[in-house]
């Protein structure tokens, strides 16, 4: 329910009463919560013989309004402090990025230079080594879509504070492989898990106009997080590397105690004056909450009177629309060859001959993704989410194929790409570059967005446990990919799939920019927003 629809009961009392004036005062006050809310098409009573009814306001009369309140009124809002809790909460994903970056200065000390432990570790354990993670993050998604509607957003993302000081505990003090590949499917748990609550806290927290952006941060931070590990990893052993990751969770912890719970939850639980805070902490002191809250009141109050199970939920058309469209995006997230570009990059820098080591070409790697995704927080919610997609997908079947190529030719006969070098260490940036913009932010990003509040959790739960699942099967294969095809043909494959995926948005996922969550699982639902004509009055 809309907050023009919801929160104008005085409105419908005053317009019992004859005279212009009433109604001009209640179509004004709809005008402005339609503007500041964007759920709904503004609405006006309309007498009938019995009843009165609510119907959309004419294009005219709407737009006349539009410009009245455009011009006369403000809804006092402040931004800032939607900024600093979605940063606070993008600290997760910061943790978690650590996680992700940790296995590439390992694997130089553990596996390259036999050192760190007291016992061995091969090239093959240690591909198990990092797979644990993803394992332990598929594992976690669908029973943290439970707790965060239990205990909330906020209590759920400080609660994992605790498996990520355990698997770090464990990792630094780890006396054989078993408890090595324990500590890391530990912290795929907690990781997974932010992967899951941060973007949904992030997407109830903002007002429509800035969700992309803060949406955005999840994706930044975990890339920030990856290059702080190369950086840091480049000049410390593994033990003090880990050490340093192991505090990151505190800090977050002590930031994130003092950011609000998420009002949608808070209403769901009928905490409504806590509620009233949040919202105030997030659009200050000064900003009109009422219209606000009564929209998620009446969001809340529709869920419950409509309350299913969980299969019936999933069983409706516009929750199979929207689990469909994410769970897309997860795989064609994954299987574009981000994991085989990132493995193959050191090797194209050092075959290039472009004079950069190992250690320093990750590190240019991550710089160019935090640079990037950054990029697409500032024009997110200017471009849309389709256009990133669209532009990340062609511009990344474009690099892998050239990648594919020099592979191939390098195969055939060295002596043919002797002055190609600089072909793949091109097209690897372009990739990174391409991927940071569009396909690594924006799934995560719509995740938090294209559910039900009522089925959020378990559906988001699902699309994440279907991305790190095919992280793990994407990671673990590759080796055998590359076997069977080559290098080349596996950089084909990747191509041909991302080309599928330029496909599937086209044709399939919705632009979800400047729509608020009510709008968008209208338009998924298959209507429009649009005025109808009003019936004559008796």
């Amino acid at each position: 329910m809309s907050t023009a629809s919801s929160s104008n009961s005085s409105g419908e009392e005053r317009n019992k009463k004859s005279g212009s004036n009433e109604e001009s005062s209640h179509l004004l006050e709809s005008a402005e919560n339609g503007a500041k809310y964007g759920s709904r098409q503004p609405v006006k009573i309309v007498k009938g013989s019995d009843n009165e009814r609510t119907s959309s306001i004419p294009h005219d009369q709407e737009n006349l309004l539009g410009n009245m309140v455009h011009t006369s009124t403000s809804n006092n809002s402040q931004k800032w402090p939607q900024y600093v809790a979605a940063l606070a909460a993008a600290g997760g994903a910061f943790a978690a990025g650590t996680v992700l970056g940790w296995t590439s200065p390992a694997e130089t000390e553990l596996v390259d230079r036999g050192e760190g432990y007291d016992f061995s570790v091969d090239k093959d354990q240690f591909s198990w080594v990092g797979s644990a993670m993803t394992l332990g993050a598929a594992c976690v998604c669908i029973p943290i879509g439970f707790l965060i509607n239990m205990i909330g957003r906020k209590w759920t993302m400080l609660f994992l504070v605790l498996p990520f000081i355990v698997g770090w505990a464990m990792l630094i003090w780890a006396t054989n492989l078993g408890m090595l590949y324990a500590s890391r499917f530990i912290l795929g748990i907690a990781g997974g898990a932010f992967c899951v609550t941060a973007p949904m806290y992030t997407g109830e927290i903002a007002q429509k106009e800035i969700r992309g952006t803060l949406g955005s941060y999840f994706q930044l931070m975990i890339t920030i997080g990856i290059l702080f590990v190369y950086a840091v990893g480049a000049g410390v052993r593994i033990f003090w590397l880990s050490i340093i990751c192991g505090i990151l969770p505190l800090v977050f912890g002590a930031i994130f105690f003092f950011m609000p719970e998420s009002p949608t939850y808070l209403v769901s639980k009928d905490r409504s004056e806590n509620a009233i805070k949040s919202i105030q902490w997030l659009r200050g002191k000064e900003y009109d909450y009422e219209p606000e809250l009564a929209e998620l009141r009446e969001i809340d109050r529709e869920t419950k009177t409509n309350k299913v199970n969980v299969w019936a939920a999933l069983n409706r058309p516009v929750t199979r629309k929207a689990l469909a469209i994410s769970m897309g995006l997860m795989f064609f997230q994954q299987v574009c060859g981000i994991n085989a570009v990132i493995f193959y990059a050191s090797r194209i820098f050092v075959e290039a001959n472009t004079g950069i080591e190992a250690e320093w070409a990750s590190i240019l790697i991550g710089i160019m993704q935090v640079v990037a995704t950054f990029v697409s927080t500032l024009v997110v919610d200017k471009l849309g989410r389709r256009i990133l997609l669209l532009a990340s997908g062609i511009s990344m079947a474009v690099s892998t194929t050239a990648i594919g190529v020099y592979f191939y030719l390098q195969k055939q006969d060295k002596s043919q790409v002797a002055n190609l070098g600089w072909l793949p260490v091109a097209s690897l940036c372009l990739f990174i570059i391409m991927f940071s913009i569009g396909y690594g932010p924006v799934p995560w990003l719509m995740m938090g967005e294209l559910f039900a509040t009522d089925i959020k959790g378990f559906a988001g739960s699902l699309a994440g446990t279907s991305n790190w699942l095919l992280a793990f099967v994407v990671t673990k294969t590759f080796v055998n990919l590359n076997d069977g095809l080559g290098i080349g043909g596996t950089f084909w494959l990747f191509a041909g799939l991302t080309v599928l995926g330029v496909i599937f948005v086209f044709l399939a996922v919705p632009e979800t920019k400047g729509k608020s969550l009510n709008e968008i699982q209208q338009e998924l639902a298959g209507s429009r927003s649009t005025p109808e004509a009003i019936p004559a009055e008796k």
